[in-house]
């Protein structure tokens, strides 16, 4: 199989805590006990690292997804969002099925006139939104299980909103890093005062079908998002390339489902700073031009310094574009985003409520049995928060009081 040039591994470290391993506040269930309830309802898959402390749940009819993970063994906290009542049920919704989930795969462009979220002909509402089966319901099943990894393969077709079809080919593989590597991967020494989970999801997109994919009739891309346990004060943290908007465009896109408010975003420091308090639905993005390799979040009750960091192909600028409108850019999409939960309009019942920190591979121009990678590296890592304020400093370039006071 033929690689193309852009399998690349996108780095997404998630999740620095400070406090304990226990941070959580009294009502969250620990680990363990999300993995029981995960066990009650569906195969679930525990891989640990040698020590027991560092583990991840991931469930196969949930199309292969991280639903959470810990670095302080079953007594720890449950580092991701899990939608208790829509699992307990067995329904599947209309729209999505949001179960949660650390790590989940998903397939761009979502709007737009290349949607594959989107029948051809339907305005761009909610009401006629419909996420893929293929990344919502269907069950990805195990072909490779081993003590520190899980692997699927699937295939599948999808056609988008201007009748293009697509078939493809998944490789998806989730494994547990073990902790000497976790700071060659973020290039910081990780004290002993500190725990640490870490894992990736390795991600392969193939062209299967008989045709070249190409830009005139639309392209996919691979999409990972992670969701986590909103809070009142919880800042998403988003560095950005400095520069004029006539080489590097917009600073950020905050108009995704209305632009967003002042007192939920705010540029400074070389930094964006958006709320992501489950409270207000609303999204950001940040172009590849302005987009830098990292991206993170702080939660000041839960102690929990989120830090996602991706690698970007050399040059790569097409990116699909996932507004919800017939776009003038098609291929002017985000490489980075970050999504708050909330009701859609007033009185309406919220996904989760949660937040989002997502990373996009670059648009797949593939031939005939080409493919594009795209691997997603998730970090929690606990203790004091003056052990993590170096961390949050050398990685996202801003000190933990400086997102505190952000917004």
């Amino acid at each position: 199989m033929k690689l193309n040039l852009i399998v690349v591994p996108v780095l997404v470290v998630v999740a620095l805590l400070t406090g304990c391993s226990n941070s959580q506040t009294s009502n969250e269930r620990t680990f363990g006990e999300d993995v029981a309830f995960l066990k009650d309802h569906t195969e679930t898959v525990v891989l640990s690292d040698s020590t027991g402390q560092a583990k991840i749940a991931i469930v196969p009819a949930y199309q292969g997804r991280v639903m959470t993970s810990t670095a302080g063994g079953d007594n720890g906290a449950s580092y991701g969002f899990l939608k208790y009542d829509l699992i307990a049920s067995g329904e599947t919704k209309p729209h999505i099925n949001p179960y949660g989930g650390e790590d989940r795969f998903w397939l761009g462009p979502e709007g737009g006139q290349y949607s594959i979220f989107f029948e051809p002909g339907d305005p761009f509402d909610l009401e006629h939104w419909q996420t893929p089966a293929f990344i919502d319901t269907e069950k990805y099943e195990v072909a490779v299980r081993k003590d520190n990894s899980v692997t699927f393969i699937e295939s599948a077709e999808l056609t988008n909103y201007s009748g293009t079809s697509f078939e493809f080919g998944v490789f998806r593989q989730i494994s547990l890093i073990e902790r000497p590597l976790v700071t060659d991967f973020l290039g910081i020494a990780i004290p002993d005062s500190l725990d640490v989970v870490a894992f990736q999801s390795s991600n392969m997109l193939t062209n299967q079908s008989s045709t070249e994919w190409t830009k005139k009739d639309g392209l996919l891309s691979i999409w990972i998002l992670g969701m986590f346990k909103h809070g009142p004060k919880t800042t998403v943290v988003a560095p950005f390339h400095p520069g004029s908007k006539d080489k590097l465009g917009p600073i950020v896109n905050d108009a995704y489902f209305g632009k967003v408010p002042n007192d939920r975003l705010t540029i400074k420091d070389g930094t964006v700073f958006f709320l992501a308090d489950g409270q207000y639905r609303s999204k950001i993005g940040l172009n590849p031009m302005r987009a830098k390799p990292v991206v993170g979040s702080y939660d000041p009750d839960r102690k929990v310094l989120t830090i996602v960091q991706y690698t970007k192909p050399a040059g790569a600028t097409d990116y699909v574009n996932s507004m919800w409108e017939i776009q003038e850019q098609p291929y002017g999409g985000d490489a980075v985003n970050a999504y708050n939960d909330g009701p859609a309009e007033p009185g309406a019942e919220p996904f989760g409520p949660f937040y989002e920190l997502e990373t996009s591979s670059p648009a797949a121009a593939l031939a005939p049995n080409e493919s594009l990678s795209h691997t997603h590296r998730t970090f929690h890592i606990t203790g004091p928060e003056n052990d993590l304020d170096p961390i949050a400093r050398a990685i996202l370039g801003v000190s933990l009081e400086q997102i505190k006071n952000a917004i």
